[in-house]
């Protein structure tokens, strides 16, 4: 009993640290970049001639971040922030925590580089597929009024360098999401340190066609980072579990974490954020079942 609470506010600790000094880091680099670059230029990027361009350029900034799914919050209020357009942006939010370069390089070690190809077309296309249907239904109306605040820039920041002032924005947009990060590594962390392994390779193992939407299911709260994919996944193929559902857990926990879904709670209305866990679970459900049929 002690080892499991220790454990647990070890995860809790390393969580929250690493959590906070992404956050910061992140909301620094977004608000420096829009020091630099103009809303007009980020616009231009995402908001093509060509709508379908548009989404696969949301798509390919989201393989080129390689953050976890909650260090994609800062960079999605910088988006929205500069006005991109909601479709892309959505497609950025989906792709960004599931095409990293980490989980695309731990992908091809643990699947090699044949089902890590098709992993990543079938990301690719529900993530397009999920902006597309989002803007469709009409769910850019769900997206809450907050920005990645720059602040007053009253006549003497003119004089104040550009860090020190993408710093004090850091500050300014981290503050108030303080109390949720909180929660939700508690959360993330409780439940990551009191679910046995043994207990999920029990109600997901083998070839049942209920595994993968189980392991899905049970991947969100588990709040699986990048960097613990691979040993995690080593080891519960190593005691059964069908691959199929392994590839499950892992989108449904590196692709809509407990702490990432209530950060999210920030940014959008209730109606978004249920549809973003749903479109995630059928993002890992899906791609569970190819895989499974490829295998």
């Amino acid at each position: 009993m002690m080892d499991t609470f220790l454990s647990f506010l070890n995860t809790f600790f390393i969580l929250f640290l690493e959590l906070t000094a992404l956050f910061i880091l992140i909301s620094f680099l977004v608000s420096w970049l829009q020091q630099k670059v103009t809303e007009e230029r980020v616009r231009r990027i995402l908001n093509r001639p060509n709508k379908w361009s548009g989404y696969l350029y949301g798509v390919g900034l989201g393989s080129l971040t390689p953050f976890c799914s909650c260090s994609t919050i800062p960079i999605l209020a910088g988006l929205l922030s500069s006005r991109a357009p909601f479709g892309p942006s959505m497609s950025f939010l989906i792709a960004s925590p599931l095409l990293n370069p980490v989980i695309i390089i731990m992908m091809l070690t643990l699947l090699g580089w044949e089902l890590t190809l098709y992993y990543a077309i079938l990301i690719v296309i529900f993530s397009i597929l999920i902006g597309v249907v989002w803007r469709g239904l009409g769910l850019e109306q769900s997206v809450k009024q907050v920005r990645v605040k720059k602040g007053d820039r009253s006549s003497e920041d003119q004089n104040v360098p550009k860090w020190k002032l993408a710093l004090q924005d850091a500050w300014t947009f981290f503050y108030p999401l303080f109390p949720y990060l909180l929660i939700g590594v508690f959360i993330g962390a409780l439940v990551y340190d009191v679910i046995p392994q043994e207990f999920i390779v029990q109600y997901a193992g083998g070839d049942n066609p209920w595994t993968i939407p189980i392991a899905s299911v049970i991947g969100i709260p588990m709040y699986i980072r990048a960097e613990t994919l691979l040993p995690i996944a080593g080891a519960l193929v190593s005691q059964g579990m069908d691959l199929g559902a392994v590839i499950a857990l892992l989108i449904g926990g590196a692709g809509a974490s407990i702490p990432e879904v209530i950060l999210l709670t920030k940014l959008f209305k209730r109606r978004l954020v249920v549809a973003f866990v749903v479109s995630v679970l059928i993002v890992a459900i899906g791609t569970g079942f190819i895989v499974q049929i490829i295998l």
